[in-house]
């Protein structure tokens, strides 16, 4: 029997198998995202700010091969994450920066962390120190250099990340406005307050996103909701109609 790369039972598969835990995942780096010093390679191709919801899709679907795919088909995925961004760096003549590859994949992990917290319940030490085991064999596949080798050392790295690779620019800007007119106004206020809930205090201060979280309550109601598995038709609501086949795709796990 073939192993997969994430056992079936690991805290990686129940967080990545739910879309709206996804969904809040990709909220958060959409804000981290707009911030990182390095997002002018994003927009080199021009594919992030022409269609920032078919980027978002196209990332999730690179990391649900990774998770939930056997070792040789997840190692093939993350081979060919690695060569498009290598295709990228020749087109540019110019390399990536290593902490720019590491601080996708630290975003990773905190959101993972942070969506499903928010959703769900707190996790154990042991089921952070999973999540951060998962990325971390990726950044070890994708041979990037100077990765943390153990939670405790990723959550010091990811402060200074935090610290050092961070700023408003033009980039976020033009970036925030392309995410408001992709998911109209109201859309977009909630995207905001999403990111208000889940995003480091340093993410929210560049950012701006206020002092007071309006969606609490309004989140409170939909796990009720969740808890009841009546949440489908508030989500109909929520989401762009485009997206919803893809986005009920995303649910592996009841």
């Amino acid at each position: 029997m073939v192993a997969n790369f994430v056992y079936e039972d690991s805290i990686v598969t129940k967080i990545w198998g739910k879309s709206d835990t996804v969904l809040f995942i990709f909220a958060g780096a959409a804000a981290e995202f707009a911030l990182n010093k390095a997002v002018d390679w994003l927009y080199f191709t021009g594919r992030l700010p022409a269609d920032p919801l078919g980027r978002l899709f196209s990332t999730v679907a690179y990391a649900r091969r990774i998770i939930f795919s056997d070792q040789e088909a997840a190692l093939k995925a993350i081979d060919q994450i690695t060569s498009i961004h290598k295709e990228v760096e020749k087109n540019r003549n110019a390399q990536i920066p290593d902490w720019a590859y590491r601080d996708v994949l630290f975003l990773l992990i905190d959101y993972s962390i942070r969506s499903f917290e928010l959703l769900e319940r707190k996790l154990t030490e042991q089921e952070k120190a999973e999540v951060f085991d998962v990325f971390y064999r990726v950044g070890l596949r994708m041979e990037l250099r100077g990765l943390p080798v153990n939670f405790i050392e990723w959550n010091k790295m990811r402060q200074e990340h935090l610290q050092q690779n961070l700023i408003c620019s033009e980039f976020t800007i033009d970036l925030y406005s392309k995410y408001k007119k992709s998911l109209g106004p109201v859309r977009y206020r909630i995207l905001k307050q999403v990111q208000f809930m889940l995003v480091p205090a340093k993410v929210k201060e560049l950012l701006s996103l206020g002092k007071t979280p309006w969606f609490t309550p309004v989140l409170t109601f939909y796990k009720i909701l969740r808890g009841l598995k009546l949440e489908q038709s508030f989500k109909n609501v929520l989401l762009p109609a485009a997206y919803k086949a893809q986005i009920s795709n995303l649910d592996v796990c009841s």
